[in-house]
C-alpha cells in the first residue's frame, strides 16, 4: 500500500513538472524580426530640380529635421533682386507648395499651411521688418522653424542668420535666428532676440 502511494506521488510529481515549466525561454539564436528601418535620405538629384526661373533655397522638413532644397521661383529675376518683401512673397510660395514627387520620394514634407501671407512692416517698425498675415507664435512650431529659416538664409533677412518678423496685430517685431539647434529640432520654439530700435 505504501508503495503504491509512492509511485503515485512521484506520478504526479512528474505529471506537474511540464505545467511549471510553460514559460517564455530565452534563446541565444538570432530572431528575424523584420529589416530595420531606412534612413531618410534627405537628398534631391539635381536632375530632379527645373532649369528654369531664378534659383531659391527653401528649408523643408525631413527627418525630423530642417534641410535645405534647391528650387527655382518663377518670379522673374529683376523683380526678386533688391526688393526683401518680393523675395519673402516667393520663398513663402515655396512652402506653401507641396513637395515635388521627387522630394517627396526623397522624405520632405512642409509643415507651412495656407492661409498666409507676407508684407513689409509698418509705420514705426524697424527696416527689413517682415509682417505675416498670422500671429508668428500662432504658426506650428516647425512651419515657423521653416519660416526663420528659408528667410533668414536669403536677401530677405535682417543678416547674421536672422530675420525680424510680426503679424498683423500691434505686436512690436522680434529678432528670429536660424541656428543649428533650431534646424536640428524644429519643433522647438525659434531662438528670439528684441528687435533695432527705429531710427529716428
Amino acid at each position: 500500500m505504501r508503495a503504491r502511494t509512492a509511485l503515485t506521488t512521484v506520478a504526479l510529481a512528474l505529471l506537474a513538472l511540464p505545467v511549471t515549466g510553460c514559460g517564455i525561454r530565452t534563446t541565444s539564436v538570432p530572431v528575424d524580426a523584420g529589416a530595420a528601418p531606412s534612413r531618410v535620405p534627405c537628398n534631391v538629384a539635381e536632375a530632379a530640380a527645373p532649369a528654369t526661373g531664378v534659383p531659391v533655397r527653401a528649408f523643408l522638413v525631413c527627418g525630423s529635421q530642417l534641410e535645405p532644397v534647391d528650387r527655382r521661383s518663377p518670379q522673374p529675376e529683376d523683380k526678386a533682386s533688391g526688393d526683401p518683401v518680393r523675395t519673402a512673397s516667393a520663398l513663402l510660395a515655396q512652402l506653401l507648395a507641396e513637395p515635388s514627387e521627387a522630394e517627396r520620394q526623397a522624405g520632405f514634407t512642409t509643415a507651412v499651411r495656407a492661409p498666409l501671407s507676407v508684407a513689409g512692416g509698418r509705420a514705426g517698425d524697424p527696416e527689413g521688418t517682415l509682417r505675416l498675415s498670422r500671429q508668428p507664435e500662432d504658426l506650428a512650431p516647425a512651419a515657423l522653424s521653416q519660416l526663420v529659416c528659408t528667410f533668414a538664409e536669403s536677401s530677405a533677412g535682417a543678416g547674421g542668420h536672422t530675420v525680424l518678423l510680426a503679424g498683423p496685430g500691434a505686436y512690436p517685431p522680434k529678432r528670429y535666428r536660424c541656428t543649428t539647434e533650431l534646424r536640428e529640432r524644429p519643433e522647438s520654439a525659434p531662438p528670439t532676440a528684441p528687435a533695432p530700435t527705429p531710427a529716428g
